[in-house]
Parts: C-alpha cells; sequence; structure tokens
C-alpha cells in the first residue's frame, strides 16, 4: 500500500492541524455573520468579513450525503471508501472521510463523531466514524 499524502499546513490552515494533535475539532467562524467556514479561507464566503477565528465544535454530527469512491485517485487511499458532508449541531458542515464500518453500511442521517487517526510522519488526521 502507498503512503498517503500529508497536508501541508500554512498559516491559515496551522490553527487547525494544532487543534488535531490536540484531539481537538475546531473550524473558522465569522465574527461578521457568525457563520462557521470549513474548508479554512481568507475570508467568509458568505459576508466577506476578514475576520475569521477558530473555534472548537463538538465533533458529533450526522451524514447529509455522501459518496463511495471505487477508483484509486491519489497513494494511500485504497478504494473503496467512502467521503461525506456532515451536519454538526453548531449549524456547520464539514467534509471527510467515513471509516469505521463498510462503505455500505454508511447511510443519509447516520450518526458520527470525529476522531483522530496518526497518519504516519505527519500526526493525528480527522476522520468520522459511527457514534456509539
Amino acid at each position: 500500500m502507498d503512503r498517503r499524502p500529508s497536508p501541508v499546513p500554512t498559516p491559515l490552515t496551522e490553527p487547525y492541524w494544532a487543534a488535531c494533535r490536540r484531539g481537538e475539532l475546531v473550524l473558522q467562524r465569522c465574527r461578521g455573520c457568525a457563520r462557521f467556514v470549513h474548508f479554512p479561507e481568507p475570508s467568509c464566503p458568505f459576508c466577506g468579513a476578514a475576520e475569521l477565528a477558530y473555534e472548537a465544535v463538538s465533533g458529533r454530527g450526522h451524514v447529509h450525503t455522501f459518496s463511495v469512491v471505487h477508483r484509486a485517485f491519489l497513494p494511500g487511499f485504497d478504494p473503496p471508501y467512502v467521503v461525506a458532508w456532515i451536519d454538526l449541531p453548531e449549524g456547520a458542515r464539514v467534509f471527510g472521510d467515513v471509516t469505521g464500518c463498510p462503505p455500505e453500511d454508511v447511510r443519509i442521517g447516520m450518526p458520527v463523531q470525529v476522531t483522530f487517526d496518526d497518519l504516519d510522519g505527519f500526526g493525528p488526521i480527522p476522520h468520522w466514524r459511527p457514534a456509539a
């Protein structure tokens, strides 16, 4: 199996990765309109404000929609695997992979929780698993 590529933190994304190292999920929240923003952005895509602070979120949610990927596009992503948009109770929607169950068991509305697994040579990265 090929090694999955490591994320490349930038000044914009480093607070996100630092939180992952602490086992915490954080998202940017706009100080102008109070909406959460995921993926990290330099300004709010909803209102254009430039003040986006990172804020901790629960790490629990429900699958909004998902896709089962059956082709290998990058090393270290062995098909089949699931990518999904997850709705969080804080009103945010985040993107990630769903692990810890067979792809055929993933359903829209399924409760999930974030977990952090070490990526060799990088550190903890978030994944979503069925909630206990």
